[in-house]
């Protein structure tokens, strides 16, 4: 019979994190919930996990979900806020989280359309997007990211067309009335 001596036990001690040190360390670490391997799994569940035989046509959770009226397009949208999350936790730039959440907005935005925006849904793949932005964004080669700022220089403009539009009409309906007034 073997006897174990007490003071010869491994102990665990307790993970001290340092102010200084990198927030993706707690959240993608070797036990974390936001490592590569379960965002890649859960991008491919949401995105490509099925396949159409005999075709090359790829779909997944998310655009099955999607034809739930009502909540299809919430809990979709909402699943797919976990890789943004992961990467805003990882220390992901925050032109690449804006560029992610615009993906998000694009495919709940479309994929509210019944039918239709589920098959926007299947071709967009907005989670294989932003799991790639999160992998290029931590591994890639150090890039310029002047792409990502002219996107969102880009998108910003278009949103303040966007914005524009009611104003616009406004202004267009009073000089229809102010001219049918005098004209009366």
């Amino acid at each position: 019979m073997a006897t174990v001596n007490p003071m010869s036990a491994k102990t665990t001690q307790p993970e001290i994190l340092l102010a200084g040190e990198p927030v993706h360390k707690r959240f993608g670490g070797a036990g974390g919930a936001f490592r590569d391997e379960n965002l890649d799994l859960l991008s491919r569940v949401l995105d490509t996990w099925f396949r159409i035989p005999g075709t090359s046509i790829r779909f997944g959770l998310d655009g099955i979900i999607g034809f739930i009226p009502g909540v299809g397009d919430f809990l979709a949208g909402a699943a797919s806020c976990i890789i943004v999350l992961a990467a805003f936790f990882r220390g992901v730039p925050l032109v690449t989280i804006a560029r992610m959440v615009t993906n998000l907005v694009i495919e709940v935005g479309v994929g509210m359309v019944p039918v239709l925006g589920n098959l926007f849904d299947i071709g967009w793949r907005a989670n294989r997007r932003n799991y790639h932005l999160l992998e290029s964004s931590l591994y890639g080669p150090a890039r310029d990211t002047w792409r990502d700022w002219m996107f969102m220089g880009l998108l910003a403009l278009g949103l303040i067309a966007l914005a524009m539009l009611p104003f616009l009409l406004l202004l267009w309906i009073s000089r229809v009335m102010v001219h049918d007034v005098r004209t009366w």
